[in-house]
């Protein structure tokens, strides 16, 4: 599966969006910008889009209201062990109240791994945070066994949070 996108203004990507009501799309936005998010076994309608291909996905639907993305730069060595580790998820996230959809997505033109994660609101999310759940899935990751080894990542990681439109 391919994941690809593209950041613009609410009403650019609002048109692009209702040009393709065919394409599997998720438009959201913050308070500096909107994203476009699109799904797809082929290629891409966006003109410049960031390019990922899906290796774990949960959740069939690109839906939800608030997106978390954890932006993670992996040095190319890294790439391996960063992507079995995330193979071995927990995958408890699933079975979480408001959860929506997950895709780890692994890129194509760039070293930044981008970890979506869609949820019904940011009140789900910040109690997925708060869960046993999310403190057993990420209980190895400052160990060993986790992917804290710094010689893997290139620069620090970062996260992006979005609202679909009309909830921000």
């Amino acid at each position: 599966m391919n994941f690809f996108i593209t950041f613009g203004t609410v009403d650019y990507l609002n048109k692009i969006a209702g040009e393709h009501p065919n394409e599997k799309l998720l438009l959201m936005s913050s308070t500096d910008n909107a994203v476009l998010f699109h799904e797809t076994e082929g290629s891409t309608i966006f003109k410049e889009p960031k390019k990922y291909e899906v290796i774990d996905s949960a959740g069939g639907n690109l839906a939800g209201g608030f997106a978390v993305l954890n932006n993670i730069p992996v040095t190319p060595e890294g790439r391996p062990l960063f992507e079995n580790r995330f193979k071995q998820r927990a995958r408890q996230i699933e079975h979480e109240p408001g959860f929506s959809a997950i895709r780890v997505l692994r890129p194509l033109s760039s070293d930044t791994y981008v970890i979506l994660t869609l949820w019904d609101d940011e009140a789900s999310f910040k109690n997925w945070q708060q869960s046993k759940a999310y403190e057993n899935a990420h209980k190895k990751r400052d160990s060993e066994d986790g992917v804290k080894q710094q010689a893997i990542f290139s620069q620090p990681s970062y996260v992006t949070t979005f609202y679909a439109v009309g909830n921000e």
